[in-house]
């Protein structure tokens, strides 16, 4: 069997790693960021329905624009964040990697630039690695969050085509103002995305892009149903921004790219919102649960609009992180110094988590960080 090196793999994809997060045998597994909680039963039985019934047409090819999964995405939006988001604002794909993905063919390749603002989301350079898209790093404070005026700078000095935003971000958890994200926008002739993927989780008082669209061309808000809906079998992910934006991404997309059977799970999901998001507001208990835990522990966090907690500090972040694997318990190493990220799960999974974490800071106290 060949090796990568013996390939002609393109020159920026030589050396490179791919995306994931390990899949490891444990009891409690709270390291990719998903919603705990099983999809309520009256779903299942409404989704079977709608896939059989789909499945009565497989023979056909889907609608290409699905244009009926993004009437009920935009009145999804309009009615959770009270913008008046229009069916011709929205795009699908699957997932909201593919629409990242869609979005740099559209908007950066070959001798474009995309900047982002890390420690973020991990898929964004793979992402630019993969469309041949160059990646800057943009800066951060040291407390994790963006120094508006600094990034506008930034921004202004590297004219990246596209300018990522991810809030609440990933993996810290912290959201991002408004203000911060008009200042970037102001500061770029180039595309801004706010990846909005944690936003159903964001606490009380925390606004979405979504209310900076009118007026905006160049604003893209994606989201995805693989969080608070709990669907992230489903693999679903959206945008909204202005019609034009949607003219462009149908340029890149593959022809049929959704399913008839996905358009029709998502449809299904969204028929039934009240029920799925139900369970936002038990996840977001667990996590203040876990944020209020640490202290007495010897350790911290950064507070956290995610369904998440970045937690530390470790003199050896990754020793704590098998130590917590040792019993059971597999979190996520994010390679930041001194950090690890957990997932807020049920009850259960959260209580189990600081039960295990509750011993490896008593037995590492010695090596904590300050």
């Amino acid at each position: 069997m060949a090796s990568l090196d013996q390939l002609p793999l393109r020159p920026e994809l030589q050396g490179r790693t791919p995306y994931g997060a390990p899949q490891l045998p444990a009891t409690y597994r709270l390291n990719t960021n998903e919603n705990p909680y099983p999809l309520p039963a009256e779903l299942l039985a409404d989704l079977g329905a709608a896939l059989g019934h789909a499945a009565l047409e497989l023979n056909r090819y889907p609608d290409r624009d699905a244009v009926a999964l993004r009437t009920d995405l935009a009145r999804y939006l309009s009615r959770t964040s009270g913008e008046a988001i229009r069916p011709e604002q929205v795009w699908a794909a699957n997932g909201s990697n593919e629409v990242l993905q869609q979005v740099l063919q559209a908007f950066g390749g070959a001798d474009r630039t995309a900047l982002g603002f890390t420690p973020s989301y991990s898929m964004h350079p793979i992402i630019c690695a993969g469309t041949g898209t160059a990646w800057v790093d943009g800066h951060r404070r040291a407390d994790f969050t963006i120094d508006a005026e600094a990034a506008a700078a930034q921004v202004r000095e590297v004219r990246p085509d596209v300018v990522f935003v991810t809030s609440p971000n990933n993996p810290t958890g912290t959201a991002v103002a408004l203000e911060t994200v008009e200042a970037l926008y102001d500061a770029t002739g180039g595309v801004l995305v706010v990846d909005e993927a944690y936003e159903e989780f964001a606490r009380a008082g925390t606004p979405s892009a979504l209310s900076l669209l009118a007026g905006r061309p160049r604003l893209i808000v994606s989201r995805t149903m693989s969080k608070a809906f709990g669907m992230a079998g489903l693999r679903l992910g959206y945008l909204a921004a202005d019609p034009a934006v949607v003219d462009a991404l149908q340029l890149v997309r593959l022809p049929y790219h959704l399913s008839s059977l996905t358009q029709a799970a998502a449809r299904t999901a969204l028929a039934h919102t009240d029920a799925l998001l139900a369970t936002v507001d038990a996840v977001k208990t667990q996590r203040d649960r876990i944020v209020a835990a640490l202290p007495a522990m010897g350790l911290s966090s950064v507070p956290s609009d995610a369904n998440f907690v970045l937690f530390g500090h470790f003199a050896d972040a990754h020793a704590a992180w098998q130590a917590l694997l040792d019993r059971g318990v597999l979190v996520r190493d994010v390679g930041l110094p001194g950090w690890l990220r957990v997932t807020a799960g049920t009850e259960e999974e959260t209580g189990a988590f600081l039960t295990a974490l509750g011993e490896v800071a008593r037995d590492q106290r010695p090596t904590l960080g300050e």
